[in-house]
């Protein structure tokens, strides 16, 4: 997992967010965990997709996950020998050299087809339509999962995946592994004190000139409040996922720091380039040049590795250690 973290700031006084150094958590390599044993799926099966529709899985043999999560769950289940393909947020080292097939959601049918898939697992954001509709014409069995947005749909999402494969036991093991992991992750976040600090998630892509601030639908606030923090742009009244960046959003959700993906830090020069988007360096966040960041590939996956998500948020928000780069 590649966590980076740039910041100076303050650590928590009581859950507060004080004057004071943060830790940088140690980078550790960016590949997932298998179960210590390959299941053998027992096929075959009917599951039902999110879009209403029965879909039967008669061979697990080449799997096309169309999501990095989906793909996440897939090889930690233990049949990342199975899966022909990856979506372009697929980071992990054991799925590295597996042809992308997606890119934002957007799925190249011919790509899909020309690997012979088994089984494509999508969500319900795959797109474009026709693309979709392409690949079950060619009679290819595809199951379609909501997206993740909580730590509530961890475990559905690793027994809905497990079904489709025929390894209900492997996905029983992995939930409970997964459940054990971010149960641990959690209890290390200290006891909430007089005022929780308040973090924005920003999405950020300067090459693109995109700028967002997350609301309560942006997937972050889960994650957040787990480490106990609050989700400032959900508390300031933003309902949907993302609205863009202002002075008066940024001035109403008063972050005392400020969460990003990695790629999307570099993307606007660092923290440098961070603070001179409007109204980011009028914040607390921005006074304190407080950010905290995590992998494009992990932070939003909900999956088997959201416990580390959680520890190095934590970790970010109230380890002492060195400061970052301004």
């Amino acid at each position: 997992m590649a966590l980076a973290l740039a910041l100076t700031g303050c650590g928590a006084d009581g859950g507060g967010a004080g004057p004071g150094p943060v830790a940088a958590p140690a980078a550790a390599p960016d590949r997932v965990e298998p179960l210590a044993s390959v299941p053998v799926p027992a096929l075959p099966v009917t599951v039902r997709s999110a879009d209403g529709r029965r879909v039967t899985v008669t061979s697990a043999d080449r799997i096309v996950p169309l999501t990095g999560s989906l793909g996440e769950i897939v090889h930690t289940l233990g049949l990342g020998g199975k899966a022909v393909a990856r979506d372009v947020t697929t980071t992990f080292e054991q799925a590295a050299r597996l042809p992308v097939v997606t890119r934002a959601h957007d799925v190249s049918a011919e790509s899909v087809l020309s690997l012979r898939p088994t089984l494509v697992l999508a969500e319900t954001t795959t797109g474009p339509a026709e693309a979709v509709q392409q690949i079950r014409d060619a009679g290819i069995p595809l199951l379609v999962l909501p997206p993740a947005k909580s730590l509530d749909d961890v475990p559905v999402r690793i027994r809905a995946v497990a079904a489709a494969l025929g390894v209900p036991g492997a996905g029983a093991e992995l939930e409970r592994r997964t459940a054990d992991r971010i149960a641990a992750a959690r209890a290390k976040a200290p006891a909430a004190g007089p005022r929780k600090p308040r973090v924005a998630f920003l999405y950020l892509r300067g090459s693109a000139s995109v700028y967002l601030l997350g609301g309560a639908d942006s997937g972050a606030s889960s994650l957040l409040e787990a480490a106990g923090a609050v989700d400032a742009g959900k508390e300031s009244g933003l309902a949907k996922d993302f609205t863009p960046i202002t002075s008066e959003a940024l001035a109403a959700a008063a972050p005392d720091a400020v969460l990003v993906m990695t790629k999307g830090l570099e993307s606007v020069g660092g923290i440098k380039g961070l603070v001179e988007i409007p109204g980011v360096a009028q914040t607390p966040a921005g006074l304190d040049r407080r950010v905290l960041t995590v992998d494009d590939g992990l932070l939003l996956n909900y999956g088997p590795r959201t416990d580390r998500v959680l520890a190095s948020l934590i970790a970010q928000l109230y380890g002492p250690g060195p400061t970052g780069t301004k």
